[in-house]
Order: structure tokens, then C-alpha cells, then sequence
């Protein structure tokens, strides 16, 4: 488990969490955590407090999505809400290239650049969200208020 928390990725999203002044709060799971359910079991929270990062590409650019694990994203509506003609599920490859991070893994925060980024508005209604820390066996808690300020996130109805 030392391995995992010493990841580069990890490491990285602890950092970007300093410097956004929050004090990283990783926890390592014993189980990957592939998908919001996985990791709601592993953490006994509510599937609705996983904040999970989605990565989409519009017009080629990376587009993340932090979404609760309770619904999806309507790609159709959200690009209708931010006037783009499509919202594209990004392939592995461009969400590693974009994020630095494997699909599973990806945290809001710790990416080579900043990516543009909306906030589900609906995770605002939990105390605690919790979020992938860089690696599949990693995540952070965290709050909705501090999701929005670390990643400049614009909130919005995702769905």
C-alpha cells in the first residue's frame, strides 16, 4: 500500500491540493475502484457522495466533468447548456495524454494543465465528496465548495 501512496499521480494531487490549501485527505482502498458503486462500498458512503471525474472531449479540447456517482452525465443537454455542437466520451488514450491519469483513477486536480471543468451541482448537497486521487486505489475527501475552488469548476446540471 506504501507504493500506491508514494505514486507519482498520487503525489501530484496531494501537491495541487497544498497548493489549492487543502489539506489532502487520501485514503488508500484496499480494491480498486473502477466505478462510483465500487467505491461507495469500499468507503460506506452514499453512491450520490462519489465525485466522479468524466473526461469528454469537445471540439478536441478536454472537457472534465465532475459528476455525482448517482446519475450520468446527458452529454446532449450539457452541450446544449454550454452552446457546443457535441460532447464526446474521450478515448483512454487522450484522457492519459490530458490528465497524466488512468480512466479509474482520475482525480479533478494534479493534470499536466489546467482542463476546463464542471462541477454537478447536485453533490452540494452532501457534507463529504469523495473523489479518485490519481491512481485506481486512491481517493480524497473533500467538499463540494472545495471541488469548485481547487479546479476553478463552473457548477452545473449535468444531467
Amino acid at each position: 500500500m506504501d507504493e500506491i501512496a508514494s505514486h507519482p499521480n498520487v503525489l501530484a494531487v496531494a501537491e495541487a491540493l497544498r497548493t489549492a490549501g487543502i489539506e489532502p485527505r487520501v485514503r488508500v482502498l484496499p480494491e480498486t475502484a473502477p466505478t462510483a458503486a465500487a467505491a461507495a462500498e469500499q468507503l460506506g458512503c452514499p453512491v450520490a457522495a462519489i465525485a466522479n471525474s468524466l473526461i469528454f472531449e469537445v471540439a478536441g479540447a478536454p472537457l472534465l466533468v465532475l459528476t455525482s456517482g448517482a446519475h450520468r452525465v446527458d452529454t446532449g443537454k450539457l452541450a446544449e447548456r454550454l452552446g457546443v455542437a457535441e460532447i464526446a466520451r474521450a478515448k483512454p488514450a487522450f484522457v492519459r495524454t490530458h490528465t497524466g491519469q488512468v480512466i479509474g483513477g482520475v482525480a479533478p486536480v494534479g493534470h499536466p494543465a489546467p482542463i476546463r471543468t464542471l462541477v454537478d451541482e447536485t453533490l452540494a448537497g452532501h457534507t463529504e465528496v469523495w473523489a479518485a486521487a490519481g491512481h485506481p486505489h486512491t481517493v480524497f475527501a473533500t467538499t463540494f465548495a472545495e471541488l469548485v475552488e481547487m479546479t476553478g469548476g463552473q457548477p452545473v446540471a449535468v444531467n
